[in-house]
């Protein structure tokens, strides 16, 4: 028996228009085997917490260039907890000061990204988050 995809939402929250990035890393999960839904641009925490339910997803990945991620990425986690996906990964890329990443991580971020990752680094550490989860 085949074994399930990766299923991973890639979601643009806010009114950060720039999505160039979120596509290349959606087309590299894409081409590593996964199955990805792209949600498009500006969705709202509630939007990206009920696709993430509705798609039955392992992982989230946020692209947040706006710099409302200490904002926008707690309601998601809220969320997604209130809908019993507490094992789903949350990963998040963008413009992400380094004094946030400790804190994020804090509240339960798998990932965090900046300009330049290597699309290869991002699809093992969801492999790898993925397995540890099973």
């Amino acid at each position: 028996m085949a074994e399930r995809k990766i299923r991973v939402l890639v979601a643009k929250p806010g009114l950060d228009g720039h999505d160039r990035g979120a596509k290349v890393v959606a087309r590299a999960l894409r081409d590593a085997g996964m199955e990805v839904i792209y949600t498009g641009l500006r969705q709202t925490p509630e939007m990206i917490a009920e696709a993430a339910l509705q798609e039955d997803v392992d992982v989230i990945g946020i692209s947040i260039l706006s710099g409302a991620h200490m904002a926008l990425v707690p309601r998601i986690l809220e969320l997604i907890k209130a809908n019993g996906q507490e094992d789903v990964k949350l990963f998040l890329g963008g413009i992400i000061p380094d004094d946030d990443i400790a804190q994020l991580n804090k509240m339960g971020v798998t990932g965090i990204y900046g300009p330049g990752a290597s699309t290869e680094d991002i699809v093992t550490e969801i492999r790898t988050a993925i397995q540890k989860r099973a």
